[in-house]
């Protein structure tokens, strides 16, 4: 495998005048995003600055149909350590960014877009795009702190909002359905950490996203695509490395077996609460990579405390009856007290739901009611 020094990774993307100079804030939250320095609004891109580095997951987390532009950038000289289980283990001062936006249509509506972000060299093109937020996750002495912009209408410029927003959005027809109107919930401060506190014992905010078996692909914005693992590993910005780190599936990808994509869109969906050690360990279903096919994954288990969320049936994945498990059920609706995941949307994910149901489908076995 052809492995890529970071040296020409920085070089690819410092490459169209990008602007230079991260700031990393240790004891203050700046109220403009440019403050950080990672994103630059530049006429009609949004540019990374230098040494900041996009990346993609294998199978991302499923936000109302939003294209996500996802970055890291660590202080120089430092690394990442690996971890085969949860998140990669970054060092203080690294900054992780997610932007959220939707290309547009001629008549202005979101379109729905299933492929990581169009970057061209450092930057992605926003003249037919709507920037809606961009989340930053910073790694300092103190630990994690999660910190939501909240871009303007014309996209110049996105403000710290702690208390998160909604934003009235209409999506085009296509990969989505019939499209409609929709109300795109940007989270608060607060609600960030209903996610990312993957350990409920010590309730500490850390990343979910950038695992290193959502990580191990192939870049989608490197020329010739080196492994995403490889460039962190080999640039010194990855430490511990094994020769073979797990990998999840990528969901869309057909060729792949179905029980690995379907796992891998419930892991990064549903695994960071729906674990031994997340904030839904007490429901007993671990929906997480490490659960093996289990009745703690939801074979014929019954609901501990779902009340309106079981919509009458009797467990939370029936073998091969998708529309009696209380899983799609819960995915299908729009319901406060009956969607999952609670938070994140407020549209369901038909092509999720029809992956997450096949898999079902093709189970053999049974379950039996207790009476």
């Amino acid at each position: 495998m052809t492995r890529w020094p970071m040296a020409l990774l920085i070089l690819l993307l410092a490459a169209c005048g990008q602007p230079q100079g991260v700031r990393f804030h240790e004891n203050t939250d700046p109220a403009d995003l440019a403050e950080w320095g990672v994103l630059h609004r530049d006429g009609t891109q949004l540019q990374l600055a230098e040494g900041v580095i996009p990346y993609e997951l294998a199978t991302p987390l499923f936000t109302d149909h939003a294209s996500k532009l996802r970055t890291i950038w660590m202080p120089p000289g430092k690394a990442a350590a690996y971890n085969p289980a949860t998140a990669l283990e970054f060092p203080v001062g690294t900054i992780l960014s997610k932007t959220f936006y939707y290309p547009l249509d001629e008549q202005g509506r979101a379109i729905a877009t299933h492929g990581p972000a169009e970057l061209r060299g450092n930057a992605l093109d926003v003249r037919h795009v709507r920037l809606i937020e961009t989340r930053l996750l910073v790694r300092r002495e103190t630990g994690w702190v999660a910190l939501p912009y909240v871009w303007n209408p014309d996209g110049t410029a996105a403000r710290l909002k702690r208390i998160g927003g909604v934003e009235k959005l209409t999506l085009a027809p296509g990969v989505a359905g019939p499209g409609g109107d929709f109300a795109y919930v940007i989270p608060s401060s607060t609600q960030c950490g209903a996610c990312h506190v993957p350990d409920a014992a010590t309730k500490a905010l850390a990343p979910i996203g950038p695992t290193a078996r959502s990580l191990n692909i192939p870049s989608p914005f490197i020329s010739g695509h080196p492994n995403q693992l490889h460039l962190l590993a080999d640039g010194g910005q990855l430490s511990g490395l094994p020769a073979s780190p797990p990998a999840n599936a990528v969901w869309t990808k057909s060729a792949q077996p179905l029980e690995a994509r379907a796992r891998a869109y419930l892991d990064v969906n549903c695994g960071h609460c729906h674990s031994a050690t997340g904030p839904a360990r007490t429901s007993g279903l671990h929906l997480d990579a490490a659960t093996p096919l289990s009745h703690d994954l939801g074979l014929c288990k019954p609901p501990v405390a779902a009340g309106q969320g079981t919509g009458d049936r009797q467990f939370d994945i029936v073998p091969g009856q998708p529309e009696r498990s209380i899983l799609i059920f819960r995915m299908q609706s729009l319901k406060p007290n009956e969607m999952m995941p609670e938070i994140g949307r407020t549209t369901a994910h038909a092509q999720g739901i029809a992956l997450i149901s096949s898999w079902i489908a093709a189970m053999k076995g049974s379950c039996t009611v207790e009476r």
